[in-house]
């Protein structure tokens, strides 16, 4: 009976946070994220507004509802990674199924590349998840958090998708920029040309 009943909290909660967060985001695209106050997210998504503050900490954390399932979908591509598949290569196949479909027009990435709290936000973010990558790596290496192949690693991995979506084909830009980091400077045709 007890199982029953939090599997229907929890569900409802689900419910409540997407109704949330499907509510903040029709409102912020159709007005913009300046013109719309957390109160009216709250009523437009039917609840009060401590409950709108029990599922997102902010205004902010409304457009990046699922903040906490990338970081755990990044930590665990490293830490679930098939056995003998290099750490290098689970990230780069995790980072290419999921975050090369960002499409530019998508409302969501308009909506926050065009608001500059949603920017500043998106950056703390992606350092909370720098600090989650780099200990995965670090586990996964034997290294020190801190180490600097881990740290570097970490913020290389966050930072090469927004590169890649600037090309024709995110997916290959993206492999591309993880074959630089795994065979380095010297393979590319620049470094070739540096002498002359």
């Amino acid at each position: 009976m007890a199982e029953t009943t939090t599997g229907r909290r929890e569900r409802k909660k689900a419910r409540t946070r997407q109704a949330l967060a499907d509510a903040a985001l029709r409102l912020f695209t159709e007005r913009g994220f300046d013109n719309v106050g957390v109160r009216e997210v709250a009523e437009a998504a039917d609840v009060s507004l401590s409950t709108l503050f029990k599922h997102f900490p902010s205004k902010e954390a409304l457009v990046f509802d699922l903040d906490a399932d990338i970081e755990s979908a990044m930590v665990a591509a490293v830490r679930d990674r098939a056995p003998g598949l290099p750490v290098l290569h689970a990230l780069r196949d995790h980072l290419v199924r999921t975050r090369t479909a960002v499409r530019t027009d998508d409302p969501t990435f308009v909506l926050v590349e065009s608001t500059p709290a949603l920017r500043d936000y998106a950056r703390r973010m992606w350092s909370r998840h720098e600090k989650a990558l780099a200990a995965a790596l670090a586990e996964a290496t034997g290294l020190a958090a801190d180490d600097l192949a881990v740290a570097g690693l970490a913020r290389f991995a966050l930072e090469a998708p927004g590169l890649a979506r600037a090309s024709d084909d995110p997916a290959r830009a993206l492999r591309d920029l993880f074959a630089l980091l795994e065979q380095g400077w010297a393979t590319t045709p620049l470094a070739r040309g540096e002498d002359r």
